[in-house]
C-alpha cells in the first residue's frame, strides 16, 4: 500500500514512534544507565509515616503483681506496630480516677498529642465503676484519642 500522506499519525519525530512509547523507552533506558526519574521533591516533613503511639497504664493494689498485665499491654501495642511512648505503673488500688497521678501523666500525653492512645489490661485499672470509666475515656476522646482494654474480650463470629 503506498501512502499518500493523509493518513494520521500518533507521533511526528524521526522514528515514528508514539510519544508514549518513546517516553517508557527513555525511562527504561534511563534506569538502565542508573539515573533516577524525574520525581517531583517531597518538601522536609512531608510523606513521612510515623507510628501511632500510646501510653500503656496498668494499675493495681500495693503488693499487686501487675508485671504480667504490663507484658500484655507491650505485647499487644507490638502486635499492631504501635511505638510505646511510655508505661506507667501505679500502686493506687481502688482509688477514683480523679486521685491518680499516673492516670493523669497518661491522660496529659494524649492531650498535648504526644500518644493517641492509653492502653490498659483491664477495665478496672481505670475504674470498677463504670461512669467513671466512661468520663474518663469521654476526657481521651475530647483530646483526640481513645481508651483501650488489652484484654477485652473480641466479638466472635459465627461459624455456619
Amino acid at each position: 500500500m503506498v501512502s499518500s500522506g493523509c493518513e494520521p499519525h500518533q507521533s511526528s519525530n524521526r522514528t515514528g514512534r508514539a510519544g508514549g512509547d518513546l517516553r517508557r523507552r527513555q525511562a527504561l533506558a534511563d534506569a538502565a544507565a542508573g539515573i533516577a526519574p524525574d520525581v517531583p521533591q517531597v518538601p522536609e516533613g512531608y510523606g513521612r509515616t510515623e507510628r501511632f503511639r500510646c501510653v500503656i497504664y496498668v494499675c493495681g493494689a500495693p503488693q499487686a503483681d501487675i508485671a504480667g498485665p504490663r507484658q500484655e499491654c507491650a505485647e499487644y501495642a507490638e502486635a499492631f506496630g504501635w511505638e510505646i511512648a511510655e508505661v506507667i505503673e501505679e500502686r493506687a488500688g481502688l482509688l477514683p480516677p480523679q486521685g491518680r497521678d499516673g492516670l493523669g501523666r497518661a491522660v496529659g500525653r494524649v492531650q498535648r498529642g504526644e500518644a493517641g492512645a492509653v492502653l490498659t489490661a483491664c477495665r478496672s485499672m481505670i475504674s470498677v465503676v463504670p461512669r467513671e470509666y466512661d468520663e474518663l475515656a469521654s476526657v481521651i476522646e475530647k483530646a483526640g484519642g481513645f481508651l483501650h482494654v488489652a484484654g477485652a474480650p473480641r466479638a466472635r463470629r459465627s461459624v455456619p
